[in-house]
């Protein structure tokens, strides 16, 4: 897969390892907690709601609240085949997720995946998330490299984000 390219990102969730996340429980707390600041979320989605978050100042909490379900998640998660192909790359490699940090972190120590991975970029390392390609662009940086890369995704979120961020992608 590497071909000519210096360096290879992955997304997280569904491409290396499978959170087992109940989403709908994730939005259910967030949505309480964005009530106890006066917020109706109540038709809102997950993305949606991490921005009404910002509006009433809530983020913190909010990100808390997402942040434990998403470890929790990254420990119970299972190992996918994409994951095999990582441990033999001969180029950094990095991993840029709109998972939090942490929960990348846990995802990829849980299955031995971590010293493999020379940086890591979530939902919360930078101040945009993907689709926007400053994430990308970050984990690039990290890694020490100007652009000739590939993303390896699995969502259109993902290949949008490669497109963005002027980065070669493909699908897993």
């Amino acid at each position: 897969m590497t071909g000519d390219v210096a360096a290879v990102v992955y997304d997280l969730d569904g491409t290396l390892v499978q959170l087992i996340v109940n989403w709908k429980a994730v939005a259910q707390d967030v949505a309480m907690e964005l009530e106890t600041h006066g917020v109706d979320a109540s038709n809102a989605d997950l993305w949606r709601m991490l921005d009404l978050a910002d509006e009433a100042n809530a983020r913190d909490e909010i990100e808390t609240i997402i942040g434990q379900h998403e470890r929790d998640g990254a420990r119970r998660s299972t190992r996918l085949p994409h994951a095999d192909e990582l441990l033999s790359q001969d180029v950094p490699v990095g991993v840029c997720s709109l998972n939090c940090e942490s929960a990348c972190h846990v995802g990829l120590e849980t299955h031995g995946l971590a010293r493999h991975v020379d940086a890591v970029v979530g939902r919360d390392s930078v101040p945009t998330r993907k689709p926007h390609p400053e994430p990308l662009r970050a984990t690039l940086r990290e890694l020490g490299v100007d652009g000739n890369a590939v993303f390896v995704g699995d969502s259109p979120r993902d290949e949008l984000t490669a497109e963005r961020a002027g980065i070669a992608f493909e699908y897993v």
